[in-house]
């Protein structure tokens, strides 16, 4: 079982920057994945990013050149760094993690982007 944690949301004006952290209750390097998701209101949730135990990484090409994701094994901690916020980045972001054993997902954390 893995527990996420996600923080670091809140309240930013138009093309500012914010950057969210994902901690995890056990070592990220023994995960194979995690990734961010978002999900605005009436919206579904969809893929943001993503970073593999390879480092190896994906982004969503509404996200690319503005968004990056990284980890930290030292601290189990993954990070989404956000520059140039849109109004249309606002929602709620959610950390998920892949083992061989599951699929782990946190609460979220609001990202709300004033124009």
């Amino acid at each position: 079982q893995v527990q996420l944690v996600e923080s670091g949301g809140g309240l930013v004006q138009a093309g500012g920057s914010l950057r969210l952290s994902c901690a995890a209750s056990s070592s990220i390097s023994s995960i194979d994945s995690m990734a961010w998701y978002r999900q605005g209101p009436g919206s579904q949730r969809e893929l943001v990013a993503v970073i593999r135990s390879d480092g190896s990484t994906n982004y969503s090409d509404s996200v690319k050149g503005r968004f990056t994701i990284s980890g930290d094994t030292a601290k189990n901690t993954v990070y989404l760094q956000i520059h140039s916020l849109k109004p249309e980045d606002a929602s709620v972001y959610y950390c998920s993690a892949d083992n061989p054993w599951g699929n782990y997902w946190g609460q979220g954390t609001q990202v709300t982007v004033s124009s």
